[in-house]
Parts: structure tokens; sequence; C-alpha cells
């Protein structure tokens, strides 16, 4: 790890990442498995995760936007890649050009997708995904077969070839909501029309991280695991990671700026929302919601120092907030640790979202690229 002094610094461990992913690749053994690296890897760093799940033997990647996928592309990889969430004029030419499959939620997208095919004499891969209950992205079942038919054509006509089909859960992270059959039945009758279309897509997916731990009968060919790989459960409900034989990769520390005693009655932060009982030690943690500390876990955040758990005294401010330390020493430079995977007595990301009524998946995605990332347990021999 690098040793500079640091104000803060987020800790990824690519080992736990890469052991993530074989974990996951072991609970769908029938499948392939795409790593998802939206959201700069759901703030970890999207080409090292991606290279350390590509290691791992991850067969696709996924993106969220163009630019990412298009970045992936800058930083070398060349891998299976899809990127799903497109708008009209979007990067279609850029992405097709770059062999990224793009994923297509209408005839519209379908329209730009083969214009931006035939501009640049290329075939694109396509993936169709179909609205089976998410209601967000997705071709409802009533436009399906339009889409279909003219994916289809597209593809006799050569301008595209068809590689996927797809879906997403809603409720995947609540086992045993009537939801998740009745997306799996309309996802099974939205195949069987694709195919009586006459395509015949190389992967089939529908599973995300919860379902790829707990519901089999919907791996089909490829797995879409994304806060999982990261180390953290998709439903803290079911199970923590260490029971899906995951680790969570961020440690996020920061080094305290300020020790001081201060007397009983003493206003901390802004507004005052603490008061101290009595004679007291803050520290100061130089890290505030311009780093992706929730404003709303003042009172609340949970946090590592002198060996105990503390909670954040008073508001959280943009650059920093203050924790009590009772009759506790400590000294400037001395570490906090707001979360990490656990096994040191720390806070963990699930901690965190408990705290202030969220999910694990804002926490770590959310700390800004203001945190620095620093990367252990690289491969040997690979440059990562």
């Amino acid at each position: 790890m690098n040793e500079t002094p640091m104000r803060a610094r987020a800790v990824v461990d690519l080992a736990a990442l890469r052991a993530n992913v074989r974990a996951l690749r072991a609970a769908a053994p029938g499948a392939g498995l795409m790593a998802v690296v939206k959201s700069d890897a759901y703030g970890h760093g999207a080409v090292p995760c991606a290279r350390a799940a590509r290691e791992a033997g991850a067969s696709w990647l996924g993106t969220a936007t163009p630019e990412e996928a298009l970045a992936l592309r800058a930083a070398g990889d060349t891998g299976r890649l899809l990127c799903w969430l497109w708008t009209p004029g979007g990067p279609w030419r850029e992405a097709i050009e770059a062999d990224v499959d793009v994923s297509l939620s209408g005839v519209w997208a379908l329209r730009e997708a083969v214009a931006a095919a035939r501009e640049c004499g290329r075939t694109a891969r396509v993936q169709l995904k179909a609205d089976t209950g998410l209601g967000r992205n997705g071709c409802p079942p009533e436009d399906w077969p339009e889409l279909v038919a003219a994916a289809r054509a597209a593809e006799a006509a050569g301008t595209v070839t068809v590689t996927g089909v797809w879906s997403h859960f809603a409720c995947a992270d609540e086992p045993g909501h009537p939801s998740i059959a009745a997306q799996l039945e309309a996802f099974r009758t939205l195949l069987a029309q694709a195919e009586q279309a006459g395509l015949r897509p190389e992967v089939r997916h529908i599973a995300n991280s919860p379902a790829t731990l707990t519901l089999p009968e919907s791996h089909f060919d490829l797995v879409r695991t994304g806060i999982a790989m990261y180390g953290i459960s998709p439903s803290p409900e079911v199970g923590h990671p260490g029971d899906f034989g995951l680790r969570p990769v961020m440690t996020l520390v920061a080094s305290l700026a300020s020790v001081k005693r201060v007397p009983g009655g003493h206003g901390v932060s802004y507004g005052h929302r603490y008061i101290t009982p009595g004679p007291t030690t803050l520290a100061l943690v130089p890290v505030g919601y311009a780093d992706g500390i929730p404003r709303h876990a003042s009172g609340t955040g949970p946090v590592l120092v002198a060996g105990k758990w503390r909670t954040v005294a008073g508001t959280v401010a943009m650059d920093q907030f203050v924790v009590d330390l009772g009759g506790d020493a400590a000294a400037p430079g001395d570490e906090a640790v707001l979360f990490g995977p656990g096994d040191r007595g720390e806070p963990t990301a699930e901690d965190w979202a408990r705290a202030v009524g969220s999910i694990a998946y804002e926490i770590v995605t959310r700390i800004s690229a203001r945190v620095p990332r620093v990367y252990v347990g690289r491969a040997e021999g690979t440059g990562n």
C-alpha cells in the first residue's frame, strides 16, 4: 500500500475482488459472468476493477453509459462489453466501431444503431432489452413483436447481429416476492417470441447480483454481477457478505486533522446540534459531503477511532466532521476508519447504510474523486 501520508484514501483490494468474482462464478457454474463496472465500478475504479474481473474469469463487462464503455476501450480492454443506457443521438458510431454491444429498448434505438452501422460500414452488435416488469428501460411486451421483427430484418440485411436478449429484476433482493416468478415467466415468453421471429441470441440474461446468489433458475447463459462483485451483500436480510463467500473490497480511511480538549457544554459543528455533555476530547476527521460522506450521517455515522466505534458528533460539513472521543486519547495523523470489511472491528458500508437509511450501493458509489483510490492485491505480471 502507498505509505505517503494522505488526508483520506479509499483502499481497494483487487485480490478480494478477484476472489469475489470466482465465488460468483461458482454460484452460477452453467453461465458466463458479466462484471458490471458502471459508475466507475461503483466508486472503486472502473479500469483496475475491470482488469481484475477479467483475470478472475469474467467473460463480459457491463456499463450503463456509452462514455463508460468507450473509456474502457481507450484503456485497452478488448473483450465482450455491453452498454445499455442510450439516449437519442448518442455515440452509436463510436461504440459500434469499438466493438461495444449496444442495448436497444425500442425501434427508435434500432434505427439509430442501423444508421450508424451503415455510416461506418460495420455490423452493429446489439442486444434487445425487454421490460418484464421493472418499469424502467426495456421494451414493453406490447411493442416487443415490432422490435424483434425489425431487428430480424436488420440482421437479415447485414446491418446488425443480435447477440443477446435480456431483462432486469425489480425485487430479486426479496426472495419469494411474487414479481420474481412473474418476471421470469414474462422473460421466457418474450424469449420464445424472439426465437419464433428467427432470432438466435448468443446470450440470454436476467439475473443480477441477488438472483445470481439465490435464484439458479434465472441464470440462463449469463449472470450480471454488480454490487456483489465488490463484496457487498445485495440482500442483507438474506445474508451477510461472508454467507455468500464474499469480502468487501473498499476500505475508507482518513487521518485525524485535529485532536483537542474542550469543556462541557461546548457546541460542535454547524447548528450546534451536538453539545458536549462534559469535558471531553474532540477529533476532527477531514472528510465531508464533498468527499461523499452523507450529510444525513450527522449524529449517526459510525467511525472507528482509537480502537472504538464512535458516532459523528453534530453536522457533517463539506470537508470534515467531528467525533467525540470521551476520555480516550488520540493524536493528529491517527487513523479513522469509516468502513471496511469489518474484520478489524471497523464499521462496514452496510453499517453506514443502516445509519443513514440508505443502501450500501450508495455508500460506496458516492465516494468522490477527491478521495484517492489506493489499489492493493494487484496481480503479479499483469501491470494492474
